[in-house]
């Protein structure tokens, strides 16, 4: 797909020190966005954005505290934000579902599902700014209640509750953002099973493959698709 935004797009990616968020940021980069590195850790995300061109910017997607204080350095450095791309997550490990606690649960929440709204909850505003805002929400196809149902689909192999059910919370929160804040697109993608530090390297895709559809839909115009899950194939069923 041939980007639609300008080269001075802004964009912030969080959880891109490593894995599909780099790789996604040096895509980006590539193709003219100033991308802002979000990393927990600040030697990271310096050292990240030395390597590949971008902006390193602090950000634990779990403090209230620090996504204001990203917010806000945002603010004061872009006056507004074009593309945000919610790829920050944790997967706490696949427990036997009689083995998950509420903690277990509470502990992959507070990233892949509380991150995303005290991501948006700040940054709403940044991105109303902008003439074309896009949000992308880093998914997987673990939060599709038919793919885990297809027998024919490797999800359906796999059971835990806590990372499984935080994405399909993601779907759910993208679905409704989208029909709350109809001047943005805001859409969930399924990268695949992409070998990263989250499964142990043991994906059968490449992070290269991984990102292909991040980095399509981060570059939506404003006349693209809102509330949807695809993958680099078309729609992912709910």
């Amino acid at each position: 797909m041939t980007p639609k935004l300008s080269p001075m797009t802004t964009t912030l990616i969080t959880g891109a020190n490593k894995g599909l968020g780099r790789e996604t940021a040096r895509r980006l980069i590539e193709l003219g966005h100033t991308v802002y590195l979000g990393c927990r850790d600040a030697g990271r995300g310096q050292q990240a954005a030395a390597d590949l061109g971008g902006v390193p910017l602090l950000v634990d997607v779990t403090s209230d505290a620090s996504v204001a204080a990203a917010a806000a350095q945002i603010r004061e450095r872009a006056g507004l934000l074009d593309v945000l791309v919610n790829n920050a997550g944790v997967a706490g490990g696949l427990r036997p579902a009689a083995d998950t606690t509420a903690a277990d649960m509470l502990a992959v929440y507070d990233t892949n599902v509380f991150g995303v709204v005290r991501m948006l909850q700040a940054f709403l505003p940044l991105l109303e700014r902008s003439p074309a805002p896009v949000v992308v929400n880093v998914s997987s196809g673990l939060g599709s209640l038919a793919v885990t149902r297809d027998p024919g689909r490797f999800e359906s192999t796999l059971k835990g509750l806590a990372y499984p059910s935080s994405k399909s919370a993601l779907n759910m929160l993208t679905s409704q953002y989208a029909k709350s804040f109809p001047k943005l697109r805001i859409n969930a993608v399924d990268p695949g099973y992409t070998a990263t530090d989250l499964n142990g390297h043991r994906g059968t895709q490449s992070i290269g493959q991984g990102a292909e559809i991040i980095v399509r839909m981060a570059n939506l115009g404003h006349d693209g698709p809102s509330g949807t899950f695809v993958d680099v194939n078309g729609t992912v069923p709910w």
